[in-house]
Order: C-alpha cells, then structure tokens, then sequence
C-alpha cells in the first residue's frame, strides 16, 4: 500500500490506521519535493526553531470555529497544508483528529515532531509534499486546513488537488494571522521588512484571498475575523523578524543588519520590556461543492 493511501486513514484489513504510538513520516523524492515551493520559502528551514518560539497561535475563538466547521473529533481525517511548526496542527490532534501534515520544510516538520505531545504521535502522519500536487487518493480526508500557509500557494491548482482529495460536502478553513499595519508598531516593522520582500509571495498581496471569493470546487469563502495580539521582549521581537523567510534568506552583513535594526526598533517602541504586536485572525471558510 502506497504512502498517500496510508497517509489518508487506510490500512491493510484489520488494521487500524492510528493504532501505531510513532508518527510516519513519508519523504518524495527529492525532485517531488522541490515542486511548486518558491525559492524564499526555504528560509523557513533556516530558522524552524525560531519561528516556533515568535510566532503566534491562534486565538481560542478563530480555532473553535475551525473545529466545529470541520466537525474535528475522533475518528475525522483531516488534511493540514503548509503545517510548519503545528500551530493549528496540535489543536486539529488534541480535539481527536487523525491529521496528515503536508510539510515540504525538512527542518519545520521535525519542529513540529518535537511540538506534538508524544501521546499524539500515532495519530499524526507527515508528508513532505506540496498543495499542487498531492499524493491522496479521491475522498481520503473529511476536512481540511491551512493555516499561514495558503498564500505560498499556487491557488487554482491547490484548490482543484483539495476538492479531489476531500470527501464531498467537506470543509477547508484557511486561517491567518494579518498583521495590523494600520498600528504603530506593525507599520514600523512593514517599514523595516518591505525593502528586502521582493518577489516573496506575501498575505499583504490580495490575489491568494481574491481567489477564495470565487473558488473552484468551492463556495465563495465565508470570512470570520477575530482580534488578536502578541505580547514580546526584545528577543521575540527580533525573532519575529529573523522567522520571515525572506529575511532568513538574505546573505549576511544585509541579514545582521536587519535584525540589528529591528533591536533598534525595539528599543524606540517598548514599554516596560515589550511591545505588542496586533493581528486580525481572519478564517475562510470554504465548503467543498459536488462537482
């Protein structure tokens, strides 16, 4: 039985798929792998155990909505592109889910192995893979996620593998934490970042949300927002800037410098030793149609 069939909840007859206490994890070949990952979004694999420690989850409310959406529980197969580091991932777990992590960052995939408590393990698989080109068989999965992750994709052939792949009249939320740039401390740090983005697909670009209004296979997405903030010391903010790709990807002195001058930053807008970071959390809810 092939990786995909496996990765999907099927097993050999009378087996059960996630009775195993150690998570699979299911490499491609390395030109598979390759496929459809932009050049900047290896920088994650540079920095995986930073992005861990700076980025923020999701608020309570944004997952909640994920999970009854998705009606996430034991017994549910569900699909999570882009996992990274398991922000969404281990709460897709905790709530009973078996979840296949389609991760193609080496380095993110085993952050995310260390992040998932143990007990869990049996019920996680991960694919290094991309959304393009996924390797399920039709109908393997009851839901679907992505979560910091869908505007990496390449959007039309993504959504058409994901209606392939999911059960029909399912569920794929795409979940992101925007970044507030109309406060203070987010437009500083826009400021300092934008010169050196270039052709880094990025959420501040509308075209990957544009998309989901008229989705193929899908409804138009159903948008749910919810405020969001992070609280940092100096450290986590200046690892919040080392976790952009395209900041991880620059070739030194240009990297020292930007995170020299984002410690700077720091300094100008802490108070008593942190500076808050605003979000809006925004969910797209999209319901697989039949065709």
């Amino acid at each position: 039985m092939d990786a995909g069939q496996r990765a999907a909840g099927e097993a050999p007859a009378g087996e059960d798929p996630i009775a195993d206490d150690a998570t699979r994890e299911v490499p491609l070949a390395e030109g598979e792998r390759a496929l459809g990952i932009h050049a900047t979004a290896r920088g994650f694999d540079q920095v995986a155990d930073v992005y861990e420690r700076s980025r923020p989850g999701y608020p309570d409310e944004a997952r909640t909505a994920v999970l009854a959406r998705l009606g996430v529980g034991p017994g549910r197969r569900i699909l999570d592109l882009g996992a990274g580091t398991g922000k969404l991932t281990i709460p897709l777990l905790s709530a009973g889910a078996h979840v296949t992590a389609v991760e193609p960052m080496p380095t993110m995939h085993e952050q995310l192995l260390r992040q998932v408590p143990s007990e869990l393990h049996g019920h996680l698989d991960i694919i290094e893979s991309s959304a393009e080109s996924l390797p399920f068989d039709d109908a393997s999965f009851h839901g679907a996620t992505a979560a910091q992750a869908f505007h990496w994709f390449d959007a039309v052939p993504a959504l058409t593998e994901l209606h392939r792949v999911l059960e029909p009249g399912s569920w794929f939320a795409v979940v992101h934490n925007r970044r507030d740039l109309t406060t203070g401390p987010q437009a500083a740090l826009e400021d300092l970042m934008r010169p050196h983005r270039a052709d880094t697909p990025s959420w501040v670009d509308a075209s990957w949300s544009d998309v989901l209004d008229a989705p193929p296979g899908f409804a138009p997405a159903e948008l749910l927002t919810f405020p969001h903030a992070q609280r940092l010391d100096a450290e986590g903010f200046v690892g919040r800037v080392a976790s952009v790709s395209f900041v991880a990807k620059l070739p030194e002195p240009s990297n020292r410098e930007v995170l020299e001058a984002a410690r700077m930053l720091f300094t100008m807008l802490e108070k008593d030793g942190t500076v808050d970071l605003e979000y809006v959390t925004e969910v797209r809810l999209l319901h697989r149609l039949e065709r």
